[in-house]
């Protein structure tokens, strides 16, 4: 069965990269969001596998995101992949303590990308 991914982050050579990624390594369905704001209503209005959540964020941050999607009773069971750029101590700790699948690091292995999600996601 094809995944669907849905990319949130506001670099559009991020996103290409990841959709090229995603798309031809893959073999994945991704679906793009340039905000917070466009990813939340792109999760209500697709049928999504995962999210690939960028922390950094202008307006509405992954953080603020992530908190949303969690307490919307039908996205709350989706899972999320954070990507960031930097990832100090006390990120460490509040990502430990969020319902999250994994953190990827920027800037990600293009190669690499796809083996990494379906690891922390569990797809074989």
């Amino acid at each position: 069965m094809n995944k669907r991914i849905l990319v949130v982050d506001d670099e559009e050579a991020l996103r290409e990269l990841a959709v090229t990624c995603l798309e031809d390594l893959g073999v994945w369905a991704v679906i793009t969001a340039e905000s917070g704001s466009e990813g939340l209503n792109k999760a209500e209005a697709n049928n999504v596998d995962a999210i690939l959540l960028d922390v950094s964020m202008p307006v509405m941050d992954g953080f603020a995101v992530y908190e949303t999607l969690k307490s919307n009773v039908m996205l709350q069971h989706i899972p999320i992949v954070l990507l960031t750029a930097k990832v100090l101590p006390s990120d460490r700790t509040r990502f430990a303590q969020m319902e999250i699948a994994g953190v990827i690091t920027k800037p990600f292995d293009p190669m690499r990308l796809c083996v990494q999600l379906a690891t922390l996601l569990g797809w074989d």
